[in-house]
């Protein structure tokens, strides 16, 4: 035992996770900042209309959506290890393939379609590297390291909305043409990738938990009985109705937002945007936000292992989406001050850490049981669902409304995410650090 009243088995444990947690879970958060995110950026530096990008990149979060349908495959076959490492190296691959695709006539089309199976790709990954998180920490490691996972994962969004645009600007301001920019960045994405795989093949434990669930051999009616039991198990779990609500709900306003943040800091005065370069909006995103999020992201992680879930929900909620009215400022005085820019997104970066901690562990909460795993990807393709819907549709809204009111309607939208807060029941103990047996 060691002076924290922690078994030291478990503080080894915990100690060994910061080798592998942060890199799993930023490899896992690169492919859907790229596919649904940069892809925005991209898309409009190459002169798409908003209300196409919004439209098909919306379509992307597609396989998200339906990954519960596979899950149980990743459950049933091989370890979820080996999952991991797979689907690292084919991201890396589909990459590449994005980046020989960026020359072309028919560049929109190509990359579309890429997109579209890398993100099946990173869909299936996601559900191995959150069953695995599940598998190789207990309740309190869970807890603990949920604001670290969170936090990398925004570190992910952020280095791939910062950085890698950063990258593709410097490359447009010394002489390269649009189309070169980008198929340097995603090259560099590739290489990244294969690394990631390589490390992780070496570094990630081997739990003895993480095997192949059993399937009974006595044909294909065996297996479908025994999905569909996993979908019934997830579907009939007491307060699935709250649960369901606050999955599909919470982002909503998010889930509008991120698709016309960049193009309304993109677009033309004359337009009602801010009228950014591409390396100013990767310096926004890639350095203020990086360091803001990040610190939320810890904070978050901090209060829920202390205090538990149920104590900071409703402060999270509010974090996570009262932060959206920098937006609102900023469509109706047009700030030209680059600095008053960056105070906004860092304030809304923050909050955004901070109060995505929440809806994380809640995911984590409601999973437990036999088949969390599966039931894990399940409420990640219901938040894809929730932000690929509203989302799909936002170019539209902004079209019609201009960028003032429809950032407006974000804070509107974000209301319905409040409404069914009261109806969560969460055990007040969940995430909170225990010491000698059930002491507090």
């Amino acid at each position: 035992m060691s002076n924290n009243g922690i078994p030291s088995e478990l503080n080894h444990r915990i100690r060994a996770a910061w080798s592998w947690v942060p890199s799993l879970y930023f490899a896992e958060g690169i492919p859907l900042v790229i596919i649904s995110a940069v892809s925005v950026i991209m898309y409009k530096n190459m002169g798409v209309s908003n209300e196409k990008i919004a439209f098909y990149t919306g379509w992307l979060y597609l396989p998200w959506v339906i990954k519960p349908l596979w899950g149980p495959l990743v459950d049933i076959f091989r370890t979820k290890r080996l999952w991991i490492i797979l689907t690292q190296v084919l991201m890396g691959a589909g990459f590449a393939c994005v980046a020989l695709c960026m020359p072309l006539p028919s560049y929109f089309i190509a990359t579309i379609c890429v997109f579209w199976l890398m993100a099946f790709n990173s869909a299936t990954h996601d559900i191995a590297a959150d069953g695995f998180y599940m598998l190789s920490l207990d309740e309190h490691g869970q807890a603990w390291f949920v604001g670290i996972r969170s936090t990398f994962y925004r570190l992910a969004v952020l280095s791939g909305q910062g950085l890698l645009v950063m990258l593709a600007g410097y490359i447009q301001t010394h002489g390269g043409s649009m189309a070169f920019s980008w198929c340097v960045s995603f090259f560099t994405l590739a290489a990244l990738f294969f690394l990631i795989a390589i490390y992780h093949f070496f570094i990630l434990p081997r739990p003895s938990s993480d095997v192949p669930k059993h399937v009974p051999h006595s044909g294909a009616f065996a297996f479908l009985k025994d999905f569909f039991k996993i979908f019934l198990s997830f579907f009939t779990k007491k307060g699935i109705g709250p649960a369901l609500a606050f999955l599909l709900f919470f982002r909503m306003g998010e889930a509008q937002l991120v698709k016309l943040a960049a193009p309304f800091l993109m677009d033309a005065q004359g337009k009602g945007g801010l009228a950014l370069s591409t390396g100013q909006i990767g310096l926004v995103y890639g350095t203020v936000g990086m360091i803001m999020l990040t610190l939320g992201g810890i904070c978050g992680g901090f209060f829920a292992a202390k205090d538990g879930l149920k104590k900071w929900l409703w402060p999270m909620a509010l974090a996570i989406n009262v932060p959206d009215i920098v937006y609102v400022y900023m469509a109706w005085a047009l700030p030209d001050n680059f600095m008053i820019i960056n105070l906004c997104v860092a304030f809304e970066q923050f909050g955004y850490g901070f109060g995505f901690t929440a809806y994380m562990l809640f995911m984590v909460y409601f999973a437990e049981g036999e088949y969390k795993t599966s039931h894990f990807a399940i409420m990640t393709g219901l938040m894809a669902l929730g932000m690929m819907l509203p989302g799909m549709i936002s170019g539209y809204i902004q079209s019609y409304m201009g960028y003032p009111l429809f950032f407006v309607w974000v804070l509107v939208s974000t209301v319905p995410g409040f409404i069914v807060l009261p109806f969560l029941k969460i055990d007040s103990e969940f995430g909170r650090k225990r010491t000698k047996q059930k002491g507090v």
